[in-house]
Parts: C-alpha cells; structure tokens; sequence
C-alpha cells in the first residue's frame, strides 16, 4: 500500500458540494480507500486574485500495488472533468468547479513536464500545508530541502479563524 496525499479544493458554484463528489469518486476508485480527510477550509485565491474564494481539502488516499503516481493522475484529471472543470489556458490559477492536485506519492520524487511530486508549491501553500497539517504534521516532505510538514507550515506567513485561512501576514 502507499499513501498519496491529496489537494482538492473548489470555487465555482456549490463548492461544498463539489468536494463532496470528489471524495466519492476518489474512494470509488478500485484499489483505493480514503483513509482520513481534513476540515474544509475557506480560502482566498492564489496566484490570482480575481474570483471567488476557495473551499480547499486534504485527504489521504491509501493505494494497494497496482497504483502509480501517473495512473492516479490520470483518475485525478478524469474526475475533475467529470465534475465540469473546463481548463483556461490562458489562466492558469483561474476559477474551476474542481482541482484535485497530487501533493505527495509516499516517500516518491517524481520531475516530469506534467507531473512533479511533491507538489512543487507545496511549501508555499498556506491553504494545502494546514489542511495537511491536520492530518499528518510530522509527515516528511520528500523534496531534498529536508523536514516535515509541520516544519514547512511554520516558515510561511498566515492567519486563521476558525475554518477560514488566509495568506500572508
């Protein structure tokens, strides 16, 4: 078995009900079980400012053998489309019904064009890092920079309240 975390989050329509959905459909994969899930957060949007706040997730997805990062990424991108993301090339960080990014893969490394794991903003992230936190805190990050999770969220500036989040200071 391997542990893959995973980032979902959401902010177009019925955002609660969109993570919902995702969940469904991850631990309906065959040879997958949704092991744990964080509280959802509400988040203000990265990268890109103009649009909606996120709902934003964590969840542990437990994997048996047939599984590999590139196998669960093309499920990821098959669930998302499912659920209605339409891809904005021109906007990358844009408003989507639902992202579902692969945040870590056990202990792998992985440098391809399509797919980077860890997560390659993964120590930036305020909204993934305390969604994982609530899961895992002392989880180590397998990117060569050394430490864990909990150790990544306490060098990057943000706030909560509650189930809200924001960047910064």
């Amino acid at each position: 078995m391997i542990t893959a975390y995973l980032g979902l989050g959401s902010n177009l329509g019925d955002r609660e009900a969109h993570l919902a959905a995702a969940r469904e459909r991850l631990a309906a994969l065959p040879g997958a079980t949704l092991a744990a899930g964080s509280p959802v957060y509400a988040t203000e949007p990265w990268g890109d400012a103009d649009q909606p706040g996120f709902r934003n997730q964590v969840v542990a997805l437990e994997l048996d053998d047939s599984w590999s990062a590139r196998r669960l990424l093309a499920a990821l991108q098959a669930i998302e489309a499912a659920l209605g993301r339409v891809r904005d090339p021109g906007r990358r960080f844009g408003p989507r019904t639902i992202d579902l990014d692969i945040l870590l893969f056990g202990g792998q490394r992985l440098n391809e064009p399509d797919l980077v794991v860890p997560h390659p903003r993964l120590r930036q992230r305020a909204f993934v890092l305390v969604p994982l936190a609530d899961l895992a805190p002392d989880l180590p990050i397998p990117d060569g920079q050394g430490g864990g999770v909990a150790e990544a969220l306490a060098k990057i500036p943000f706030k909560i309240s509650g189930n809200s989040l924001w960047s910064g200071d």
